[in-house]
């Protein structure tokens, strides 16, 4: 369907992508993977032609419709929320546009027996059909499951976009995206923006989406439930393994080591080669064989490894004072902004020891709460803290809160102290902060390194009261492994606000969701409160999904209203005609089917000319048509049986 053909980025001389060539099908879900800075957006900017690449090129079929979610996104203004998302159906719009003149032309002609008027006739029922088809009259439902599904209420819809932040805004243009139903999902972190139950809900309808999917995401969880193959860009090359993330990591291992060897094994043949060289340079009875060897040494492919520290760093909260049994305590609290209230007569008891997950809806008040805990703002009832708690807290700006004039490595000598002193490399190297980087000052770092560089400073302090707003962003996959397992050995209370089903997997043994202006308790971790909440929404949406001929009007008959003989025997000819033609759009479709599948394994191997492509387009189109006539005539045929 999509061929990347040796394609390349070079900026400088510097090749970010070095001619990576792989093949996406039409069903294949794919998680592209790579450090930061790999190239894997670049890769999916590429892939949806808002990008053109230094070298190389992408080749597909041109009816292929893609769906394209960039990390950042321009938004549109002056709609509505609905309105907004119904930009989805720009095409059919533009096919009822046509269908309504195409009425105002039959409405001025007179000439009913003309071949000219049937010819019209018949294009008027063919728009009717196809728009029938694809779901005109459930337009507005299918526009409220997508949008309720990714968290929005039936009071948003009709409030302007404007009114919503960067993360909802998003929220609306993946809406688009899904309700635009395109043969190709590109995603790019697609669940930074979501809630718990929004990441879930969408998981489920990429889970039975009938196109392709290629997305990136730093949720493992998110990546095992949907993928089934994954590529790596390492160092500009791409690595292409069919499983799923966890299992490409596995997979991956064992690529490495090979890896390994073969560099080790190269690096002795280039010292060798640089040894006889030196020994001999001077010697003119060896100038044949030293220039044989120069021009040797000078043609070896340098093998690469990509970097990586395989050792296990064991990471411990520093040792604070225990604290008394009851961490905190709050009673009848009401928090509200203006006339909107977030939280009211909410009652809350966290216990020495507990590790706590704060999941749902974002606009919940799961933050309020921990402002309220923080006394960043003022609220109504009574909140306490324990006997000897001394609070840690990582908040979502905790980034901004750092000095700008010192070191990374200062900012982290400052406040450790004890043995832990001697492992602040080692410890700032498990949060990417390495060689030359912990000499940087705080005010040239990234968002996301401030983000990584405060989580280490929290680390390095004695707390039995941890509180943690959102943590994990920011984080690659290994260092939220590292956080994670220092969590999980920390030996006062954890309370977490996360949607990172993978992060607080196996950490948080108590959920607490936040709905209604309350709190709902979950005993267990997240697995237990996730099989609790099933989505209702998604499931409407697949009732929303099913074939037309299950929204067909009954009209009821009189059991007393028999056909005459001729007109059974007359049924009975058309039904059987209806029959035949079915089968013989079946044979038709199994035909195409396989021919479909030829070209597919003809273009895994490599072989992707011009002329193929296009013979797999004009495949496609031949299969949709079919597949719409089949439509037709089976509800033809199903229509006339129950006339019988």
């Amino acid at each position: 369907m999509i061929s990347a053909n040796n394609v390349s980025v070079v900026f400088g001389g510097f090749y970010l992508l070095n001619s990576i060539s792989f093949l996406i099908n039409k069903k294949d879900r794919i998680g592209l993977t790579g450090r930061n800075g790999a190239g894997k957006s670049t890769t999916l900017k590429i892939l949806a032609g808002a990008q053109i690449p230094s070298e190389g090129s992408v080749s597909m079929s041109s009816d292929v419709k893609m769906g394209y979610l960039p990390q950042t996104k321009v938004y549109t203004s002056g709609s509505t929320v609905r309105d907004e998302a119904k930009k989805a159906f720009s095409e059919l719009f533009e096919l009822q546009a046509e269908l309504d003149q195409l009425n105002i032309d039959l409405a001025g002609r007179e000439d009913y027996d003309s071949p000219e008027y049937m010819k019209l006739l018949d294009k008027i029922h063919d728009k009717i059909e196809l728009l029938n088809i694809r779901g005109v009259g459930n337009m507005d439902a299918e526009v409220e499951v997508i949008l309720k599904g990714l968290g929005f209420t039936n009071g948003d819809f009709e409030r302007n976009c404007e009114e919503f932040s960067g993360g909802w805004r998003m929220r609306i243009e993946l809406a688009k995206i899904l309700l635009a139903r395109p043969d190709v999902f590109l995603l790019d972190e697609p669940t930074n923006h979501l809630d718990i139950e929004s990441i879930s809900w969408l998981e489920s309808f990429l889970q039975s989406y009938p196109g392709a999917v290629v997305l990136v995401s730093h949720d493992r969880a998110f990546l095992d439930s949907i993928t089934n193959r994954t590529i790596e860009i390492s160092l500009g090359k791409a690595y292409d393994y069919k499983a799923s993330y966890s299992d490409y990591e596995e997979l991956r291992k064992e690529r490495v080591e090979q890896q390994m060897r073969t560099y080790q094994n190269q690096q002795k043949q280039i010292k060798d080669t640089e040894e006889f060289i030196d020994r001999f340079r001077s010697k003119s009875s060896k100038a044949i064989q030293v220039q044989s060897r120069i021009k040797q040494l000078n043609k070896i492919e340098r093998v690469e490894v990509e970097e990586e520290d395989g050792t296990r760093i064991n990471i411990r909260f520093q040792p604070a004072v225990r604290s008394g049994e009851i961490a905190l305590t709050g009673r009848s609290l009401h928090k509200a902004y203006g006339e909107h209230v977030v939280l009211d007569q909410l009652d809350i008891d966290v216990k020495r020891g507990e590790k706590i997950a704060f999941v749902g809806k974002n606009g919940e008040g799961k933050s309020t709460l921990v402002k309220m805990v923080m006394e960043e703002i003022s609220y109504e009832g009574e909140l306490k803290l324990g006997h000897n708690i001394n609070i840690g807290y990582f908040a979502q700006n905790q980034a901004d809160l750092l000095d700008s004039s010192m070191s990374v490595l200062e900012t982290v000598d400052s406040v450790a102290e004890g043995d832990v002193r001697r492992r602040i490399r080692d410890i700032l190297g498990a949060f990417l902060f390495s060689g030359d980087d912990v000499d940087k000052k705080v005010k040239v770092l990234s968002g996301g390194e401030r983000t990584r560089l405060a989580m280490v400073r929290l680390l390095l302090q004695p707390y039995n009261l941890l509180i943690l707003d959102e943590p994990t962003n920011h984080l690659d996959m290994r260092t939220k492994d590292i956080l994670k397992e220092a969590l999980r050995k920390f030996e006062g209370t954890v309370i977490v606000v996360s949607h990172d089903r993978d992060f607080l997997s196996g950490l948080a043994d108590k959920v607490y969701e936040f709905t209604n202006k309350s709190i709902k308790e979950y005993i267990g971790g997240i697995a237990e409160f996730l099989e609790a909440k099933k989505i209702a929404c998604f499931k409407e949406y697949e009732q929303l999904r099913k074939p037309k001929s299950s929204e067909k009007e009954f009209v009821p008959v009189e059991k007393n209203n028999k056909l005459s003989f001729e007109e059974q025997k007359q049924l009975s000819r058309e039904i059987k005609k209806a029959k035949q033609e079915v089968e013989k759009r079946e044979e038709e479709i199994t035909r195409l089917e396989k021919a479909i599948a030829e070209m597919e394994g003809e273009m895994a191997s490599g072989t992707s000319s011009d002329e193929l492509l296009q013979k797999y387009g004009k495949s496609q189109k031949q299969l949709e048509k079919i597949m719409f006539e089949w439509e037709l005539l089976t509800a033809q045929a199903e229509e006339l049986k129950n006339k019988i």
